[in-house]
Formats: structure tokens, C-alpha cells, sequence
């Protein structure tokens, strides 16, 4: 899942601060898991914003609504009928809710309220990790489901680095060394030679040599 926090809320403030009228869209899916854009999260910011006007004496019109995935046309378009009442839209969602929201109504400014952070799994509640780089070119089953791009601090791809103890990482002894649980995992899967490979420098064309990513899938297409 991609996670996301929100944004010092100064940061919106000013940031919303031409408009009279504006619509705070949460999104139901990532940002909701991590919570950060869900409905409640939603309701929470737009309270805040709504109670810090009034303090101020600023007159603004601050209204929120939610919708299951920003980053999906079919949901985005629910917004087709209320969109038009606004001056401006402050999405909850991550990076790519954000721009399918602007893609949909170039007329309408979209400021985001959330940092997007990384993609990560649910760890326990509240407590989220980054797991995955998204580089294009999966390599989990050689290092037994451990990918150490993401999850070794030094991104070694050859073995570790030599200064973890206990099994710990050297760089932040709070976290586990990536390569100590490879190796781990290699040995329980009786794939130890899986190691003996050189693994060459990843080749991160697949992910930003050649500008933004697609997936077309003829299959699923009407």
C-alpha cells in the first residue's frame, strides 16, 4: 500500500488560503489504511480548518466529502456533480489520487494535504513499513522474499555489509539487518547458492530512466 501523512497544517492554510470555497476529498483506500486521508481523517482536517478560520475571522467555506480510490476514474467521477460549487479541491489521497483529480478538472486547482511516503505493509496497527521501491524488475525470490533495496539501509544487492551485530542493522540498530533475514530465509528454503550469484547494479531505466510508468492491459480493456 502507499502511505501518506499529513501535512503540517500551516502548510495548508496557506495553501488554501485565495480560496473562499473548498472541498476536502478523502480517499477511502492507502491513505485511510495508514490514517491518513480516510473519511474520519477527512472530517478531522476540515473541522480544524473550519475552527482555525473562525479564530481568525476569516470567512470560508470548507465542506468534505470521501470516495473509494482517487486514483480510479470511475470513482473520481463522483465528484462530477459538486465539484463545480468550488474554488479549489484539497485531496487527502497520495501523490497519484492528487494528479487524477487534477487530470479530471484542469479548471479546478488540487492542493494536497498529505506527503506521500512510501509503499509499505501494515506492520500492527499503526505501524507501518516501506517494503517495496517499485523498480520494475522483482528480485524477491532470490533474496527469499527480502528485498534488500528497500529494506537493507545500504541497498546492497551482493550480502551485508559486515557491521550488523545480534542481527541488527549497523546504520539503525532498531531495525533488523535485511541481510541477516535473507540469509535466514535462504537456509530454511535449503537455497543458500542463491547467494553465490553476482548480482549486477540495478538498472533503474525500468523505474525513471525513461519518464512516467504505464501498465496496458489489452485484456481488461472494453
Amino acid at each position: 500500500m502507499i502511505t501518506a501523512e499529513q501535512k503540517p497544517i500551516d502548510e495548508i492554510r496557506e495553501m488554501i488560503a485565495p480560496y473562499k470555497r473548498v472541498l476536502a476529498v478523502g480517499c477511502a483506500s492507502c491513505v485511510a489504511e495508514c490514517a491518513a486521508g480516510g473519511e474520519k481523517e477527512t472530517a478531522m482536517l476540515a473541522s480544524t480548518l473550519r475552527m482555525a478560520d473562525k479564530m481568525d475571522g476569516e470567512e470560508r467555506l470548507i465542506e468534505e466529502m470521501t470516495i473509494d480510490r482517487q486514483c480510479v476514474k470511475e470513482f473520481v467521477l463522483l465528484l462530477d456533480d459538486v465539484v463545480d460549487k468550488y474554488d479549489a479541491v484539497l485531496s487527502l489521497g497520495c501523490g497519484a489520487g492528487v494528479q487524477a483529480v487534477a487530470d479530471m478538472y484542469p479548471e479546478v486547482p488540487v492542493i494536497p494535504a498529505l506527503n506521500t511516503e512510501f509503499m509499505g505493509e501494515t506492520k500492527d496497527q499503526g505501524y507501518w513499513t516501506e517494503s517495496c521501491l517499485g523498480c520494475g524488475d522483482c528480485m524477491l525470490y532470490y533474496f527469499g522474499g527480502v528485498c534488500p533495496l528497500a529494506r537493507c539501509s545500504k541497498h546492497l544487492l551482493n550480502g551485508p555489509c559486515g557491521g550488523s551485530m545480534n542481527g541488527r542493522c549497523e546504520v539503525d540498530p532498531d531495525i533488523p539487518c535485511a541481510w541477516q533475514l535473507i540469509i535466514d530465509r535462504l537456509e530454511k528454503f535449503g537455497a543458500l547458492e542463491r547467494l553465490e550469484m553476482i548480482y549486477p547494479p540495478k538498472d533503474w531505466s525500468l523505474k525513471q530512466g525513461k519518464g512516467p510508468r504505464k501498465i496496458v492491459r489489452e485484456d481488461q480493456q472494453k
